[in-house]
């Protein structure tokens, strides 16, 4: 269970990470483009950060998680200029895509089409056995 200190500071770090993450993409010109932070997860010790983010569109979100890793130290530093009067050390950055929205879609689509288990109970023996 996250304390509140934990939870503050995850809401902080959520914050400024999205301004930095925008500012960047904008600074860039990359259009077309939208990543989102959509949970900062912060350890007991406070030493670990991990970041889940959601990138629009969902086809660009492995080449755009592999370029935020390769300059997390530079995001580490941004975040530090931003909360060096809130925080003494900024965490680590874990950067993680949040698949959850593709999850719930998936859902959606499958009770939407043919595949609804609820009104074609048939579904259920075929997908038990696969």
């Amino acid at each position: 269970m996250e304390t509140n200190r934990q939870k503050k500071i995850g809401g902080v770090i959520q914050k400024d990470l999205v301004d930095i993450l925008q500012g960047e993409v904008r600074k860039n010109g990359i259009t077309n483009l939208i990543i989102s932070v959509s949970k900062v997860v912060v350890t007991t010790d406070l030493s670990v950060a991990t970041v889940h983010l959601s990138v629009f569109p969902q086809e660009k979100a492995a080449e755009t998680l592999v370029g935020i890793k390769a300059n997390s130290s530079l995001i580490k530093h941004d975040l530090s200029q931003r909360v060096r009067l809130q925080l003494r050390k900024v965490p680590n950055l874990v950067f993680f895509i949040d698949d959850s929205l593709d999850y719930i879609e998936k859902i959606d689509n499958a009770l939407k089409n043919q595949e609804n288990p609820i009104e074609n109970r048939d579904l259920l023996d075929k997908r038990r056995f696969q």
